[in-house]
């Protein structure tokens, strides 16, 4: 999805009301706290401007070397 400055990895916006939508950034070898900095910097939320509902921002990274995956997920408060 074109958003911002850049493109989102993923986004999905629930047709079920009162669900939250969610911004999702994936890296390899980096840090989950980068993808969530990547997501504010490039405002990947911009295109979401007319959804009302709550937005989660999601940072996942995967260590190739290490064979691990860490999460961080934030609530985007309008």
């Amino acid at each position: 999805m074109t958003t911002g400055k850049g493109f989102a990895d993923v986004v999905f916006i629930p047709f079920v009301p009162n669900l939250p939508a969610m911004i999702i950034e994936l890296k390899r070898n980096g840090t989950a706290e980068s993808a969530l900095n990547q997501i504010k910097e490039k405002k990947y939320f911009d295109s979401l401007s007319a959804y009302t509902g709550d937005l989660l921002f999601v940072g996942i990274n995967y260590d190739e070397y290490t064979k691990t995956h860490e999460c961080r997920i934030e609530q985007f408060v309008k």
